[in-house]
């Protein structure tokens, strides 16, 4: 639960493309059992790909992969205890690492900490090898995203820096 702050970007990309998803609480450590029977469900499920978001050692994902076939995304978490904000050992270093480093035969792909956005535009790229619908809403998504860097490049332009960033941070 205290990873749920950073994964919900995860969630909300996913369904501002109206992606269904399930989002569930599994601990590789306290609940081993459930995330073996959690890698079934999704196969049977039909899942296409699964997220996982973990902070410290970072177990979660690479577990998870070796139990399914299905691509796995992990996020390596900053602060994986808000309610005491115990942060990693080294700035999050340390789940990137975790995650990364998986032995040969049991990949997870790994974005950058804290970074569930960007697992939930992978997760979409993976999706659209199948979804011509999804393609073209990512190809939307990214002309939106040119068009506001050059949005804001004129901003800046017109405004001079120090306005620029009084309006755009304050």
């Amino acid at each position: 639960s205290s990873d749920s702050r950073i994964m919900h970007g995860a969630a909300e990309i996913l369904d501002s493309f109206s992606i269904p998803h399930e989002d569930q609480i599994i601990s590789a450590h306290r609940t081993p059992e459930r995330l073996n029977e959690y890698a079934k469900h999704a196969e049977k499920s039909k899942f296409k790909v699964i997220i996982a978001g973990a902070g410290g050692a970072a177990h979660l994902p690479g577990m998870i992969a070796s139990h399914t076939v299905l691509p796995v995304i992990g996020v390596p978490i900053l602060v994986y205890n808000d309610k005491q904000q115990k942060k990693s050992a080294f700035g999050g270093l340390d789940s990137l690492l975790s995650i990364s480093e998986m032995p040969s035969g049991s990949p997870v792909v790994t974005v950058g900490v804290n970074k569930a956005v960007n697992a939930g535009i992978y997760a979409l790229k993976i999706l659209a090898n199948e979804s011509s619908n999804i393609r073209k809403m990512l190809k939307s998504h990214k002309e939106k995203q040119h068009k506001s860097v050059l949005k804001e490049s004129q901003d800046l332009k017109k405004m001079g820096l120090k306005k620029f960033v009084k309006k755009k941070f304050k």
